[in-house]
């Protein structure tokens, strides 16, 4: 177990380091232009510094010598004013970083497959020793001297006390964090690395009282009695961070027991939460986003392009204490702080798949709860017809009593007549009793509806809480695209090089936060459409220069949020996609040049995204010819995004990505067209508008909407949705809010489609699940939600679905399955005999397992059948007899009273099911077991586990194979 957590912290460390490489390389981007500025050599000594602390730590030791190398170069431009910042530095410090992000890939998969960290020697030699070989003899080494002075602020201020508030603070934070956990994991180790560490930063700072307290604490700590020893040192390396922030470097203890002899006249120092993460994911399997605390922590990298700017973290809370020289200036304390925490992410995907089941249920409550208002309102009704007849039993009663009948029993007393004295029998008792109950019924009722508020009061809570936990879990998954897009610079400075074409990249909206498997999806199609905008859209610097243009291309990114979509486009200013080469590629892939020459520009331009089509004369390494546009869509389409593409000739083409802000949940429309449940999302649907007659207009070959003075194309599912086997049709206990015919108005720009349906039951929150198995989802459907009462409804993926149809009616193409399957289905269908009043075939399942009967059931439902079940063979035998008609039974062999072979006996005895196919379906699949089956009559036989097609198969064979028993 342990063991596993240091791999996890290990790995968490390695994705660490890229963000801190991405740090490096968005400050190393651009230092030819411009001098070193000192913050973004603060941030890059402080990345490189925390890669070689953390490598060395984790045992990544090829990776922590070339951090030190790098961060020794750093040092020196920092330090050296003097250093000609050239092309081919800027190239060299960017080779070294690639060569460190090629040496984190090696540790990574030495990971994955459970070794010792392992890089090749000879890639070493060749590739990564020669790098820095060069950066030294461009930079050199940095002087001794100047060791302290490199993170120095450039304002003089003495860097002891800022460096005891950070970076102490933060190493004892995490020593805190150790010994706060239960086992006080690697403990020994935790305060050997500690105190080698803190002594090296004495080394560095020239002091020997703190130098000289490090070694006593690594000492005594190697001699054994870990957890005093560990506490001992925490007390007295909080007593040295005190007079070091006070500038008292002569009064700090040089070893342990020194330490417990100071005196403060105040109480202890404030103990502050551990936050390094390291320690915390060995003390509760929990990740936070500290780095090793050698410097300063850096901010989360790849946020924007100036993410490479570092902050300073709160400074400690400190005591006063009394010193015999000058008082020190107060420390000032950051009294909002916040705290952050590294989660993994399997844990967020984990978390949102447990809140898209809360959907699911809390659905499902809201669907029980007006069931359950529902019967209580019935309730209520029916206490009211009750109390009605107590009314009416009580005038009949008393009429009774009036008209002299003569009650019973022994307390009669004949002195008194009716009006003096009441009479009780057994009428009156019983009717009393009938009374009493129904006002006791009235207040059950009145109680259910008490009781009921209170629940739909206490869902309404939930609703709300639900809500607000799911916008903070959507939150917590969110990042800021610019995690990707300040990849791009780098990216396209190399290209700029290689081909000779400078390119100037803009990026605007970086801080836009997107879901994170939605950004993770966004890398590859932005890359691809980055690629191709320089190769294919950005013209040679003379070009541009013939057509008046700067010699320097310019490629745009920009982001942002609409609605509850987010908006990528992608623009570059070259010449633009020529639409002519579009229409010349389609005429030789074989599309109709009638049809081309009718198409718009917009439908033209889709074509690119079409696998394997091309319009590029030539194979580049950069982009190849263009193919790779159909995998963009798709790509976009896991996500249920979509692109588009506008260009100019001369000007440049955009292309516009439009994704969804989450992929857990979505409001949906919930509609009932050609028969069958669907759900449409709420962002595609512009209005819902009741249909009137007179608002259809025929066309050839289509149907047009009159809406807002334009005419829009009506499209009607059940053209395109056909069936090949029976629908059951689908029940809601809920009335449909709209029970009229209406139609969905989409906006495909740039054109407006509107979709017929029947019914519609509004909108809800709903979870998205994928549709998993071999076949693919038809297209124009994306997924699939569940509703409350576990229903399942295919999601629309309606520009998808809209596109498809526009293609089928262009090409005048059957949307139907091909042609021979068609009619072969029809033949299959034509010599089924005719079930009397359009009956489905029944088939009868008897097993004594009602599991299995439950699934074979589902499986024979969705083929079309109906079907019935029986737990053994007796009780197949009497329902039949009862008079059950089956078209064919699935039997088992072992079962309790009567067995298979029995019932199988018992049905070709009688002549009036000697007929009657029974399949038997059992786990005995031995010879000797399917011999005496078939010697009973058996029509087929069938081991578990059976193959699902070849049983249905032969179950259709059978079916038509009789007329109905």
């Amino acid at each position: 177990m342990k063991q596993d957590r240091e791999l996890e912290i290990r790995r968490q460390f390695l994705d660490e380091a890229q963000e801190y490489l991405d740090t490096l390389d968005a400050t190393i981007l651009g230092l030819a232009n411009h001098p070193v500025d000192a913050t973004q050599a603060n941030a890059a000594l402080r990345a490189a510094h925390s890669i070689k602390g953390g490598a060395g730590m984790m045992g990544f030791q090829v990776l922590s010598e070339l951090a030190h190398r790098l961060e020794d170069s750093w040092k020196v431009l920092k330090i050296d004013k003097s250093i000609s910042l050239t092309p081919r530095l800027e190239n060299l410090l960017l080779a070294a970083v690639s060569c460190l992000r090629q040496v984190v890939e090696f540790d990574r998969d030495s990971m994955q497959r459970h070794q010792a960290s392992c890089v090749d020697a000879n890639w070493l030699a060749v590739e990564a020793y020669p790098v820095f070989d060069a950066l030294h003899s461009e930079l050199g080494d940095p002087q001794e001297e100047n060791a302290a002075s490199v993170l120095s602020p450039e304002d003089g201020q003495d860097i002891v006390p800022l460096l005891f508030e950070t970076e102490v603070e933060g190493c004892l934070q995490r020593l805190e964090s150790v010994l706060a956990a239960p086992d006080q994991p690697c403990l020994r180790e935790e305060v050997a690395i500690l105190a080698q560490e803190l002594g090296g930063l004495g080394e560095m700072l020239q002091l020997t009282n703190f130098i000289q307290l490090c070694q006593s604490v690594f000492h005594q700590i190697e001699q054994g009695e870990t957890v005093e020893t560990a506490q001992s040192a925490l007390k007295a390396w909080r007593v040295a961070q005190t007079f070091a922030i006070a500038g008292q470097y002569d009064q700090i203890p040089t070893s342990i027991s020194g330490a417990e002899r100071v005196d403060f006249a105040a109480p202890e120092i404030e103990v502050v939460e551990p936050s390094d993460w390291f320690t915390e994911a060995l003390a509760a399997d929990s990740f936070d986003d500290a780095a090793y605390p050698d410097f300063q922590p850096i901010p989360a990298p790849a946020r924007s392009r100036s993410a490479a700017q570092a902050t300073t973290p709160a400074q400690p809370q400190v005591t006063d204490f009394k010193v015999l020289e000058a008082e020190p200036e107060p420390v000032t304390v950051a009294e909002d702080q916040d705290a952050t925490v590294r989660v993994p992410v399997r844990q967020l995907n984990q978390l949102n798949d447990l809140f898209g089941e809360l959907t699911v249920d809390r659905n499902g409550l809201d669907l029980y709860l007006k069931r359950l208002r529902s019967l209580a309102r019935t309730l209520h009704e029916r206490v009211q017809t009750l109390d009605q007849a107590n009314a009416k039993l009580r005038l009949a009663y008393d009429r009774v009593s009036l008209a002299g009948v003569r009650t019973l029993g022994e307390n009669r007393r004949p002195e008194f007549d009716a009006l003096e004295l009441d009479r009780y029998g057994d009428l009156h008792l019983l009717s009393q009793q009938v009374m009493e109950t129904i006002v006791q019924l009235q207040e059950v009722s009145e109680d259910i509806d008490l009781s009921l508020d209170d629940t739909e009061q206490s869902s309404r809570n939930l609703n709300k809480t639900a809500k607000q936990m799911q916008s903070g879990l959507s939150q917590l998954r969110m990042r800021p695209i610019s995690d990707i897009l300040d990849r791009f610079p780098r990216a396209l400075r190399e290209w700029s090089l290689q081909y000779g074409k400078p390119v100037r990249f803009d990026m605007a909206g970086g801080s836009t936060l997107i879901d994170r498997n939605i950004l993770e999806t966004l890398n590859d199609p932005l890359m691809h459409l980055l690629r191709n905008a320089f190769d294919h859209g950005i013209e040679a610097p003379s070009v541009r220069e013939s057509k008046n243009k700067s010699p320097e291309g310019v490629i745009e990114i920009r982001a942002f949020n609409e609605g509850n979509r987010t908006i990528i486009t992608v623009r570059d200013d070259g010449e633009g996609i020529p639409i002519h080469k579009i229409r010349d590629r389609a005429e030789q892939m074989g599309l109709d040049p009638v049809l081309l020459d009718a198409a718009r520009d917009e439908e033209l331009l889709s074509l690119i995204f079409e696998p394997g089509f091309s319009t590029s004369s030539q194979v580049t390494a950069l982009s190849g010819r263009g193919v790779g546009m159909d995998v963009v869509r798709n790509n976009l389409k896991q996500i249920r995004g979509e692109i588009s593409v506008n260009t100019k000739a001369g000007l440049g083409t955009t292309f516009t990505l439009s994704v969804p802000f989450t992929l857990s949940t979505v409001k949906v429309l919930l509609v009932e067209s050609a028969g069958m449940l669907l759900a449409f999302p709420t962002d595609v649907v512009s209005e819902l508008v009741l249909l009137q007659p007179d608002q259809i207009i025929q066309a050839p070959g289509s149907e047009l909407l009159n809406w807002q003075n334009r005419m829009v194309q009506l499209v009607r599912l059940q053209k395109w949705m056909r069936f090949n086997c029976p629908k059951i049709p689908h029940g809601f206990e809920t009335p449909p809010t709209i029970a009229t015919p209406s139609v969905l108005m989409l906006d495909q720009n740039p054109q407006w489609f509107g979709v017929y349906i029947d019914r519609c039951w509004g909108e809800q929150e709903a979870t998205i699940r994928k549709v998993e198995g071999n076949l693919p989802l038809p297209s124009g459907f994306s997924g699939c939600t569940i509703l409350g009462d576990g229903r399942v409804v295919p999601l629309v993926n309606a520009p998808e679905l809209l596109r498809w149809i526009t293609s089928c009616e262009r090409s005048e193409t059957e949307p139907e399955l091909d042609l021979n399957f068609r009619a072969q289905l029809k033949a299959s269908l034509s010599q089924r005999p005719e079930l009397p009043g359009s009956l489905v075939p029944t088939v009868l399942v008897v097993d004594d397992s009602i599991n299995v009967r439950r699934f074979l059931a589902l499986t024979l439902e969705r083929s079309g059948y109906r079907v019935e079940q029986a737990k053994d063979g007796q009780d197949a035998i009497e329902r039949l007899e009862s008079g059950l008609a089956v078209q064919a039974v699935i039997c088992d062999i072992e079962m309790p009273r009567l067995d298979g072979y029995g019932f199988l006996a018992k049905m070709r005895s009688d002549t009036q099911f000697a007929q009657l196919p029974v399949m038997m379906l059992t786990s005995r699949s031995g010879e000797k077991h399917r011999k005496l089956a078939e010697n009973l009559g058996a029509s087929a036989y069938f081991s578990k586990p059976y193959n699902e097609q070849v049983l249905l198969k032969t179950l259709e064979k059978m079916v038509n194979s009789i007329a109905v028993v």
